[in-house]
């Protein structure tokens, strides 16, 4: 039976106390970077040295989507069945070793996450986090929330994990938290941190959003692919999170990949916006962020500074937008685009116009040369999609349609799929609620149940501006002189980047300081503009200096749209939009490209 709930110790809002772990750092080890990630990282993780707690990373915008219809379906899911899979296998272990295990595959069903791993048998003592979901209470929500959303949830921070592991629980289960948050909670437990030890929480925010992301931190998706010498599939990083914060990145000996200032850098970059990065627990100011190379696969993240926390929590709402469809056609040789334009015409003559739909949209996709040495090197995909409310509108008949242009349409006609069913889709909306609209409780492994007190904040919706120095001044650039070569921009400058709800970021940074001032001078707005192309003619865009990093991070407002989900681009998740980026021929001072 569960006992009532109560306030949060008011101790808590202080510190959680001292424990007995000698000043030592805490080894945190990441084992998923999402939902369908690597099995076996859990027992290669707990297995290939020590740690001290195994964090896993399984929600996204688009994961929360997913599990809103698992739920749907089944009341009782919700949650990201993978982690289950991987308890199975080391939570026994993990007892027996003592090691904590911290995640937020609870999804939008942490107490059943929970229930399931008790019923594992392990004796592991199980607590969750929870407050998070607001379908229930939309009312503080801004904007004023329209309709019925399938999932609506506000990132809460670490401190409810952090009481969990300081009344005995083995294992830790939330929503959604925000990535971070996982790394976060452990290390203020360990160190008995205070929730206004900004600095320190700081740290542990970079910590955790190093490693967040699995094996993109040891060279996963990396840019520079000569720096890889081993080419094995990545290990999985480790965060030893010390007492004021600072943290050396790491992996297990004998694993693949690299860990390194660059690939440290890299994810940094990855999916963030400005320098000051807003979280429920601190203001994180990446601009004061100091990597240094401290041995082999080995960087030290020192040097972060945290201020107050905004009064409001951000705020993901996936809507149901409907259906879509999409076919593909092919077209092959001379004429794309007078075939491409025929193709449409007729297409939409057949299917009565385009009006009957509520959204079309028409993609020219060119891979296609002149004088092609093979087939497939002579083509182009002039993809459409097509979404609507109504189902049957964008269903079977839609995509049946595309067919009777096999033989009454543009020489070479074939499509690269069959006719195919509508799918439906959503669509993401970013927003905040005042802190004092949610409610985090932590219940612990007794059932007991517990408010989680909220830190100070900075008394207003967006926290102050902290940085390394007072002005940007110091950083701005001198110009680097003398004759120039064109080479792809990726010569010079590596890059990762990622979806931010509709918007997309792209983090550059380079290797040499000599470099960066270059970047820093070259890469503007505008020249943005022209190298990404007609797709953000129209679009806002941002490039704000990290010289800490000798880098860059550009936002791009607007390029997804509505979300991954419901994205029609052929990259929704802005994956290769970095890549791209590189690939543009730019004027480089030679100086820079030996």
């Amino acid at each position: 039976m569960s006992t009532p709930m109560r306030e949060g110790n008011p101790a808590a809002t202080r510190a959680l106390g001292s424990f007995p772990h000698g000043g030592r750092p805490v080894r945190i080890g990441n084992i998923s970077g999402f939902y369908g990630d690597r099995l076996n990282a859990a027992r290669e993780m707990l297995d290939g040295g020590p740690v001290d707690v195994l964090c896993g990373d399984y929600l996204a915008e688009l994961t929360m989507l997913i599990l809103a219809k698992a739920q749907a379906k089944d009341p009782d899911a919700g949650y990201a069945k993978t982690f289950l899979t991987q308890m199975r296998d080391v939570l026994a272990d993990c007892v027996a070793r003592g090691v904590k295990v911290v995640s937020n595959a609870g999804g939008l069903n942490p107490a059943g996450l929970a229930a399931a791993l008790s019923d594992l048998g392990t004796g592991a003592r199980i607590a969750y986090v929870e407050g998070d979901d607001l379908r229930g209470s939309l009312e503080s929500v801004e904007p004023p929330v329209v309709g019925k959303p399938v999932s609506a949830n506000a990132y809460l921070g670490g401190w409810g994990i952090a009481e969990a592991l300081a009344a005995g629980a083995d294992v830790v289960v939330t929503g959604r938290v925000t990535d971070a948050s996982l790394v976060v909670g452990p290390a203020a437990w360990w160190h008995g941190w205070s929730r206004d030890a900004f600095d320190a929480l700081a740290g542990a925010v970079v910590a955790g959003h190093v490693i967040e992301c699995g094996p993109q931190a040891c060279g996963g998706n990396y840019a520079f692919l000569d720096e890889l010498t081993d080419r094995r599939y990545p290990g999985f990083p480790i965060a030893e999170v010390e007492a004021d914060g600072s943290s050396v990145i790491t992996k297990h000996p004998d694993t693949g990949g690299l860990v390194s200032v660059g690939t440290v850098t890299a994810q940094l970059l990855y999916e963030i916006a400005a320098p000051a990065y807003l979280g429920p627990d601190c203001t994180t100011h990446f601009d004061t962020i100091a990597l240094t190379q401290e041995g082999g696969h080995r960087v030290r993240v020192s040097g972060v500074r945290g201020s107050a926390p905004p009064e409001t929590l951000k705020v993901a709402l996936n809507d149901a937008g409907g259906y879509r469809n999409s076919m593909t056609l092919v077209l092959t040789g001379l004429d794309i685009e007078a075939k491409a334009a025929f193709a449409e015409q007729m297409l939409f003559e057949v299917l009565g116009g385009r009006d009957r739909f509520a959204e079309v949209d028409v993609r020219l996709l060119r891979f296609d040369h002149p004088d092609a040495a093979s087939n497939a090197e002579a083509t182009a995909h002039l993809k459409v999609t097509v979404k609507d409310p109504d189902p049957r509108v964008v269903g079977r008949s839609f995509s049946n349609a595309t067919m009777e242009l096999a033989l009454g349409g543009y020489a070479g006609f074939h499509t690269t799929t069959p006719p195919s069913a509508e799918s439906a889709f959503g669509v993401y909306r970013p927003a905040a609620v005042p802190r004092s609209a949610v409610t985090q409780t932590v219940v612990l492994p007794d059932g007991e149940r517990r408010v989680v007190v909220d830190p100070p904040t900075s008394g207003d919706s967006t926290a102050s501006l902290l940085s390394s120095s007072d002005s940007n001044d110091a950083f701005l650039p001198h110009g680097v002189e003398g004759p120039t070569r064109r080479v792809p921009l990726g010569t010079v400058v590596g890059a990762r980047s990622g979806d931010k709800g509709g918007n997309a970021n792209i983090g550059l940074w380079a290797r040499t300081e000599a470099a960066h001032v270059w970047l820093q001078d070259f890469l503007t707005p505008d020249r943005v503009r022209d190298l990404l192309g007609p797709e953000v003619a129209d679009l806002a865009i941002e490039v704000h200096p990290l010289p800490n990093l000798r880098a860059v991070n550009v936002v791009v407002h607007g390029i997804l749209g509505d979300g991954v989900a419901s994205s029609t681009r052929p990259d929704p998740q802005a994956k290769g939009l970095g890549e791209y980026l590189r690939s543009r021929l730019v004027d480089v001072p030679e100086s820079l490209v030996g």
